[in-house]
């Protein structure tokens, strides 16, 4: 834990804890913030720019450069979004969508079933509706068909009528079943942003800031901030061939930020740089209250006052979720895609009531998981994660078990449900400076999981009841070091 301000502003503790604070209510020490040249930096900012020194002082602590501070303050599409094609496969993505509109092929967009893959599948579909192509959205079924494409789906959506199949959110490490889709001539754009191993899927392209030959510098995007800057790659396509959209006026792509901010909030992706610019112009054409869908779940949770990121995170976006871990997966897509003013008010009003029945089946699964992880650390201390398994456990809400675990004991969590055929589904939270993604991969490598993948603060996997005692002792092998470091620098 770091303060946020000293007795008087410009003056550093000669020494030892802040304020004398060794021992937090959460057991932390306090550290002054700003130490050597960043007091300086402190002071140039408010000097440059008139501005207050508490809030120099805030500038600088974040490590916000003296030139880099009017992009902080108001962000800007402009100034912070990259050329598209700085992105590895972005200009062959690209070519590919606009030979889909140019043909008016049958686009299959394969969503997640959070947010972040709501809102990415909900750009491409209402871009592509706007060019007069035919979309079809695909969520698959958090229980039965669980994370990323799978064969049955893929082939179920070729027999359909899919020329193109475009995964968001999803499909970097799903080799087999898009080789599938390759064997049967149908391309697949992979657009995600998932910590990918160095060999890919052999597909048409796949676009990923975080794939290891990428040098764009954008891994911090979720997947639908790389969905819109492969909206612009399009449309910058299209009107190099002379071609328009099929209803008049080409979509107003700015129009639809409020997606992506909504996305960038709900994925906790880093609020720097593009991502900032992101939320803050998402948040004004939020409050225009244009997209029917989150207009209605804007009123279904009574909220009453303009969006700010916490409405983001911890009003809309639940609701969003409760699709995906309690009821039907694509309520979610359907509602933020194309959802008339009827339709969009019966969805939200269900959203809302899955969040609800939600909230208590959590805090059943709290409850039992607090005690399971009381007791681990009682036996080990310096247990680098809490490695937790329910009978009773809901898959869908595993991930908001782990992530209130991370909060009350300060260390990475796994909590996994068992289903009757000794198959567990778990899902991963991690703190800073410990990549969990990566642990998860290595475990994949070692033949401990059957699947597993993510980022560095939050994963997912699959794994046989018979691995589990493996699997507790390579995460406290693999992770021992990097916990440590961790706890050092919090």
């Amino acid at each position: 834990m770091r303060p946020v301000r000293s007795i008087r502003i410009g003056v550093e503790s000669a020494h030892g804890a802040f304020l004398g604070v060794e021992h937090s209510v959460r057991g932390m020490q306090w550290r002054e913030r700003l130490e050597g040249a960043a007091v300086n930096t402190a002071v140039a900012i408010s000097q440059r720019y008139g501005l207050p020194e508490l809030l120099g002082r805030v500038l600088a602590g974040r490590a916000i450069g003296l030139d880099e501070v009017p992009n902080v303050l108001d962000p800007s599409i402009k100034a912070l979004m990259p050329d598209p094609s700085t992105l590895r496969d972005m200009d062959k993505a690209a070519a590919r969508l606009a030979d889909a509109v140019a043909n008016k092929e049958q686009v299959a967009i394969f969503g997640d079933y959070d947010v972040d893959g709501a809102c990415s599948s909900a750009l491409l579909k209402r871009f592509l509706t706007a060019h007069g192509v035919e979309a079809r959205i695909y969520i698959p079924d958090r229980m039965t068909e669980g994370y990323g494409p799978n064969r049955e789906a893929i082939q179920a959506l070729i027999r359909e009528g899919a020329a193109l199949i475009v995964t968001v959110d999803c499909g970097t490490t799903s080799h087999e079943p898009l080789l599938a889709a390759r064997k049967l001539g149908v391309d697949v754009v992979v657009v995600d942003h998932h910590q990918a191993d160095e060999c890919l899927p052999d597909v048409h392209a796949l676009i990923n800031a975080n794939r290891q030959d990428d040098l764009s510098g954008l891994g911090q995007l979720c997947a639908a901030g790389v969905t819109f800057m492969l909206l612009v790659a399009i449309a910058r396509e299209l009107r190099r061939r002379g071609l328009g959209a099929s209803r008049g006026a080409p979509p107003d792509l700015l129009g639809m930020l409020d997606l992506v901010a909504l996305a960038t909030v709900c994925d906790v992706v880093p609020l720097t740089g593009l991502n900032r610019a992101y939320v803050n112009k998402g948040l004004q054409v939020m409050r225009l209250r244009g997209n029917l869908g989150l207009r209605a779940l804007s009123d279904a949770a009574g909220l009453a006052v303009a969006p700010t990121p916490y409405h983001l995170g911890f009003v809309l976006g639940p609701r969003i979720n409760a699709g995906g871990r309690i009821g039907d997966a694509a309520l979610g897509a359907r509602l933020l895609a194309d959802a008339d003013e009827v339709e969009a008010a019966r969805v939200a009003v269900l959203l809302d009531k899955l969040n609800r029945e939600r909230k208590a089946i959590e805090a059943v699964m709290l409850e039992e998981a607090i005690a399971h992880a009381e007791r681990l650390v009682e036996e080990d201390p310096d247990l680098p994660l809490l490695l937790i398994g329910g009978d009773g456990f809901h898959k869908g809400v595993v991930g908001l078990v782990a992530s209130r675990l991370v909060e009350r004991f300060g260390r990475p969590a796994c909590v996994i449900a068992w289903d009757a055929r000794a198959e567990g589904t778990g899902s991963l939270r991690s703190v800073n400076g410990l990549d969990i993604g990566a642990a998860v991969r290595e475990a994949v490598a070692a033949k401990i999981l059957s699947k597993g993948g993510g980022h560095a603060m939050a994963a997912g996997l699959t794994v046989v009841r018979d691995n589990f005692d493996k699997l507790a002792a390579f995460f406290r092998e693999r992770l021992a070091a990097s916990a440590r470091a961790a706890r050092a620098a919090a």
